[in-house]
């Protein structure tokens, strides 16, 4: 049985897709078969660390939402292009993408005319199934909207992604309260974008007391991550950075 694990968070620009993307790598290196559904139609972006060329993508999430395709159709095995890119990374298993579409009449499409949510449940069955998988990340839009509970309400676990910041706060407030009405068996609470001024433990003390949820993952921020800007995947060009450990120490609790 494959866990489904959703990547959520109140408000963007979190840092919510970066993660998801290292989380995925980081299981497949250990020999997982890891799938990563890009659910946040509107805005997509997961599939630039990976390399993805969009050249090269002939059928997106969107086709099989319209019934283009079969789920399995739009996923891209992506582990050759990640063993090319970084030639020392050993990944044993394998990761499969499926992208939301990048073109603007496609996304204008899906906010013109929206969608069958309850298919992306289906889908995500079949893609299970199908790819046998171990483990299926699901990249969700950010807010709360009728496809990101459904996602939910499937997923064996939600991490939540906040940063240290009023705003994300308040959203997250909503977030855990949605979620535990929706009985998710396994909820982590990740802090991202976190100064390295703060201090880490207090910081981590403070949202576990006020959410009474765990943190799982302190995320500091960091000038490689800006160097990198999303052209590759964090923890495959610096294995043994301090954010690269916190990140794997989150896989490990999955």
């Amino acid at each position: 049985m494959s866990k489904v694990v959703s990547i959520h968070s109140f408000r963007g620009g979190t840092g919510k897709s970066n993660i998801t993307a290292n989380l995925a790598t980081i299981i497949a290196r250990s020999g997982k078969r890891v799938g990563i559904v890009d659910t946040d139609i509107q805005s997509p972006g997961i599939h630039v660390p990976f390399g993805l060329d969009e050249e090269k993508i002939e059928f997106t999430l969107n086709d099989y939402l319209w019934g283009h395709c079969a789920i399995e159709k739009a996923a891209y095995d992506i582990t050759p292009t990640l063993r090319t890119r970084q030639k020392g990374a050993a990944i044993k298993g394998k990761i499969y993408l499926v992208p939301s579409s990048i073109r603007t009449s496609e996304i204008s499409r899906i906010l013109r005319e929206g969608y069958d949510a309850r298919l992306l449940n289906d889908g995500f069955s079949d893609l299970c199934r199908r790819l046998k998988l171990d483990y299926l990340f699901i990249d969700t839009h950010p807010g709360i909207n009728e496809e990101t509970l459904l996602s939910i309400i499937i997923s064996h676990v939600l991490i939540v992604i906040l940063r240290p910041d009023y705003q994300d706060y308040q959203g997250t407030a909503v977030a855990v309260d949605v979620a535990r009405k929706l009985e998710v068996p396994k909820m982590l609470l990740v802090v991202n974008k976190a100064l390295l001024g703060f201090d880490f433990e207090a910081l981590r003390q403070q949202v576990q007391k006020s959410y009474d949820a765990t943190v799982a993952s302190v995320l500091p921020v960091c000038e490689e991550m800006f160097h990198l800007a999303s052209s590759d995947v964090f923890c495959l060009c610096y294995p043994e950075h301090p954010w690269t450990q916190q990140v794997n120490a989150l896989a490990k609790l999955l």
